[in-house]
Parts: structure tokens; C-alpha cells; sequence
């Protein structure tokens, strides 16, 4: 009986080789958007043979700087970063790009951070019923209320 060795990030369950595969072969732009227990984090890649190059990033450590109150990972934060990132993404010059969720569910501030590329101007293939209302991206259901329509407007000045 042979061994047969399986490769040590899909033992770890990081990455679905196939849908890398897949989304590797049409070399478009691809988004990753990582919610920890404390951040939100979206990234724009472009795939390359030796390995991806990030061309923008936002991290919910931004939203700190410029006073936000509560969690930095809820579904506000998330479509916040997602906007930081997409107007950086379209400001070097990328106009489309595709979802690459790995291993990882599709969940609400996931939705969340693609609304806030969609509205930065990216064009990203997505249906917009599987987008949160837009009482929950304003964050009228938290307790802690933050300005987010404020922040789009600093981001809108400072991101050309």
C-alpha cells in the first residue's frame, strides 16, 4: 500500500485548490476578504506565476484612526473597508475583479465588504440580493452608532 501525501494547506483547510485553479486560469484580479475576531481586512490581488502582488489593501485599523466607536469586524466596518479598498483598487488603475473566498463560508460582512467595492466603483460579478440592507450597512441596528456616511466622504477626499 503506497503512501500518499496530502499537501499541507488543504490538510490545514486554507486553500481549495480547485477554486484557486479555476480563478487562476482567467488571470483577472481577485479579492480576498479575511474578518478576524477583532479586524477586517479585504485585499485586491493580481495573479502572477510567482506569486500574487497586492495591489490594495485596507485593513479596519484605518476606521480607529478616524474615531470610530465599537467592534471593527460588524457588517458598517466591513462595508467601510471594503470602500477603503476598492477606491485604492480603482485608483491604480484595476476596474473589475472576482470574489476568492477559499475555504472560507460566505457570510454577511463578507457581503458586506464586496456592497463597499461595488459602491467604490469596482465591477465585481455579484448579485445584489445577497447584499445586506442598507440599515445594516448604515449601522442603525447597533447601539454604538458610528458616521459612516462621514467616513465615506474623508475617504472620498483623501483617496483620489
Amino acid at each position: 500500500m503506497a503512501h500518499r501525501s496530502i499537501l499541507r494547506r488543504l490538510r490545514q483547510e486554507k486553500t481549495n485548490y480547485r477554486k484557486r485553479r479555476a480563478m487562476l486560469m482567467n488571470k483577472t484580479p481577485f479579492i480576498t476578504v479575511n474578518i478576524t475576531n477583532e479586524n477586517a481586512h479585504v485585499q485586491v490581488h493580481r495573479p502572477e506565476m510567482k506569486g500574487d502582488i497586492v495591489i490594495a489593501s485596507a485593513h479596519s485599523g484605518y476606521l480607529a484612526s478616524k474615531g470610530w466607536k465599537g467592534s471593527r469586524k460588524n457588517v458598517p466596518a466591513s462595508y467601510i473597508v471594503g470602500y477603503l479598498a476598492g477606491k485604492k483598487a480603482a485608483a491604480s488603475g484595476t476596474k473589475s475583479a472576482i470574489l476568492y473566498s477559499g475555504t472560507k463560508h460566505y457570510t454577511q460582512r463578507m457581503s458586506a465588504a464586496l456592497k463597499g467595492l461595488v459602491d467604490a466603483g469596482l465591477d465585481v460579478p455579484s448579485s445584489p440580493e445577497t447584499f445586506p440592507p442598507q440599515e445594516r450597512l448604515d449601522g442603525n441596528h447597533l447601539t454604538v452608532k458610528n458616521d459612516v456616511a462621514g467616513i465615506k466622504s474623508m475617504i472620498d477626499s483623501e483617496v483620489a
